[in-house]
């Protein structure tokens, strides 16, 4: 046993009692994160003004079950919220035009993104220019030249300070829901009630399960162990 803890580059009794009782204490600050401040405020900003904002995702189990935490948890303290994935065969990955005009066409000034976003920089110009901010939520390496969006989160930026990389795109999207509820908006025990549905973007996104995705990743399974969600049971049963 020792031996395989070594050979994870576990070398102390600390690093060992971390790895065998992960405890959510663990978890990174997530304001550790570049932007975040900004897109913090910027969401507060929102709710503040009873803006209309939209929750855009990618079409895959990562960018839907993004989309499911950050507007299942999101629409109990606030209602002027859409979710919006887009069409795969129609509208392909990432932000698309379809999705800047039906946000233009509703009304809504703000889209959060889940997943995607950070090859989207053409997409963002145009959507700024009609009025609509974004705030980015991925986990995709981004080009040297990133989206002109209100904050851009992604720990695989080159200048981010985040100490963990691996994160899902939901898991990026939590992070910011983290940060919300030590503003005060939200209450952090509901948003703990959310983890069976990342536990779910990081098995099917095959990530790293290291570090703060093992700790997700534990307690994401106690979540699913309780079988209180309708769509997942159903998904379990076959």
């Amino acid at each position: 046993l020792g031996q395989l803890l070594m050979q994870r580059g576990i070398n102390n009794f600390e690093e060992a009692k971390a790895f065998f009782r992960p405890s959510l204490a663990q978890l990174h600050n997530p304001f550790l994160m570049k932007d975040m401040d900004k897109a913090v405020t910027r969401l507060l900003q929102a709710f503040e003004n009873q803006e209309k904002i939209i929750i855009y995702g990618d079409y895959d189990v990562d960018g839907a079950t993004s989309v499911s935490v950050f507007y299942g948890f999101l629409k109990k303290y606030y209602s002027h919220l859409e979710y919006y994935i887009p069409d795969r065969y129609i509208e392909g990955y990432g932000v698309s035009s379809q999705g800047i005009d039906y946000a233009e066409a509703n009304g809504f000034t703000l889209i959060v993104t889940l997943d995607c976003g950070i090859k989207s920089a053409d997409k963002v110009i145009e959507a700024n220019r009609r009025g609509i901010d974004f705030i980015i939520c991925d986990h995709h390496r981004p080009d040297s030249n990133l989206p002109p969006a209100v904050a851009v989160l992604d720990p695989k930026r080159e200048d981010c300070p985040y100490p963990y990389k691996e994160l899902t795109g939901c898991g990026v999207g939590f992070k910011l829901l983290q940060a919300l509820c030590m503003q005060g908006f939200g209450e952090e025990t509901e948003l703990m009630e959310q983890l069976d549905l990342l536990v779910v973007s990081i098995a099917a996104d095959i990530v790293h399960i290291t570090g703060e995705n093992r700790i997700l990743a534990a307690f994401g399974l106690k979540e699913l162990n309780k079988r209180k969600r309708v769509g997942l049971n159903a998904l379990i049963e076959i």
